[in-house]
């Protein structure tokens, strides 16, 4: 796979496929305090924006591949998708928020079309001096950028390649992804990967290619089925397995317990008790919750008790791991040399049911091990509970590209890089 350092970009306008797809809150300020208006031109209507950027993560990991671009004379122009307008305009996804708040980190400005392959972004593509950068519009405003009809798809990506000479991936987020901008428009023109998706696949080839043992897998989050493909994949690789989210109480009721009103899959219960077999009989070690923060409503000021994992009442759900299992869990990360981690193990954003999150995050960091944050509300987590990112190995971007990856299917988005 080629890198930025493979291309002559002096002089050329580059387009960067980035993953900017940041949370926002539900607004409050004003519209003109996050709004940007177009430029490189004559200037344009600010879009409607009221929601403001509440953790700049994903942003920040693209500023080296643009700096690096910048830095070397290429007029960079910016693409990237926030949340899920559906193929059309929807001021509330605008990316204005996100143009001001990547000028304010590159140190300069950042010219903003007010369309993604209309008259403003030709017009500001066209004027982009060396070293400036420019940010399109929203790529899921367009309907071709997801089309899963290949024509549709391939005329849109047509014309946001005509924008551009070179092409640079770097929105790890997004490689998983048959998308214009990922799949289609690097087959349209000279490409290469980006400094973000370079670090992203080299850390990924670490938990599958001559592996640092003992590895430990840590998996959380609300569904159990979002983590099949996964699962199946690890247990033939990794030594242990910890499970805790909302994920646990499938795990739980295969295992004839009750789980009161907690998340359930019930569809997966066959697929959760075979993986429990096969963990066995391979010797990799599954790693449950003994013990439950078990609520009587999802809320923060619900009434709540730590509960043995075993005997749920009835009328309770389960919100977050308790602190035996916590300890439990960091007792087990104690001795890998290698760790993975996606999905929080409770709902950390409220207060009462994030000791059980905050619990891994810090067994991870005591581990000493190689350890990788897996995208995501994991890494939303780390940020959110306070810890130093710099305390991580490596935090990944993308979590469900990640755990593609570690599934061992294709991500289309690397494919179309590697050829």
């Amino acid at each position: 796979m080629r890198t930025i350092d493979d291309l002559d970009v002096r002089g050329k306008r580059v387009l960067v496929r980035a993953d900017l797809n940041v949370p926002l809150d539900d607004g409050g300020a004003s519209a003109a305090s996050d709004a940007v208006p177009e430029s490189g031109g004559a200037g344009g209507r600010p879009p409607a924006v009221t929601r403001r950027i509440t953790d700049d993560g994903r942003i920040r990991a693209s500023l080296p591949t643009i700096d690096a671009l910048r830095e070397r004379g290429a007029k960079v122009i910016v693409c990237a998708h926030l949340g899920r307008p559906k193929g059309e305009v929807k001021p509330e996804f605008s990316l204005a928020p996100v143009a001001r708040r990547l000028g304010e980190l590159l140190g300069t400005e950042v010219a903003f079309a007010s369309d993604v392959v209309g008259e403003s972004a030709s017009r500001i593509a066209g004027q982009l001096a060396d070293g400036q950068v420019a940010l399109l519009e929203n790529l899921r405003f367009e309907p071709g950028e997801t089309s899963k009809d290949d024509a549709e798809r391939g005329a849109f990506a047509d014309r946001l390649a005509a924008l551009a000479e070179l092409y640079v991936g770097d929105g790890f987020g997004a490689v998983h992804r048959k998308h214009a901008s990922v799949y289609d428009v690097p087959r349209r023109l000279p490409h290469a990967a980006g400094g973000l998706i370079a670090t992203e696949v080299g850390v990924l080839k670490r938990l599958t290619e001559n592996v640092e043992r003992p590895y430990a897998v840590v998996l959380g989050g609300s569904k159990v089925s979002d983590k099949l493909g996964v699962i199946d994949n690890l247990l033939g690789k990794a030594d242990r397995i910890l499970i805790g989210g909302g994920m646990v109480f499938t795990f739980l009721k295969a295992q004839g317990h009750e789980v009161g009103r907690s998340l359930l899959e019930e569809d997966q219960l066959d697929t959760v008790t075979e993986y429990l077999a096969r963990a066995e009989k391979a010797g990799v070690e599954f790693v449950l919750p003994v013990d439950i923060v078990a609520a009587t409503a999802f809320a923060a000021d619900a009434d709540h008790d730590v509960v043995p994992a075993d005997a749920i009442p009835a009328d309770r759900m389960g919100l977050d791991i308790g602190p035996a299992s916590g300890r439990l869990f960091a007792e087990r990360l104690a001795g890998a040399r290698t760790v993975f981690w996606n999905g929080p193990m409770g709902v950390f954003e409220m207060e009462p049911f994030s000791h059980g999150t905050r619990a891994i995050a810090q067994g991870l960091i005591d581990s000493g091990a190689f350890t990788v944050v897996g995208g995501g509300d994991s890494a939303a987590a780390v940020r959110t509970l306070g810890f130093d990112e710099a305390a991580f190995s490596h935090i990944s971007t993308g979590g469900g590209a990640s755990l593609e990856y570690l599934e061992g299917k294709t991500l289309p988005g690397l494919s179309a890089l590697e050829d």
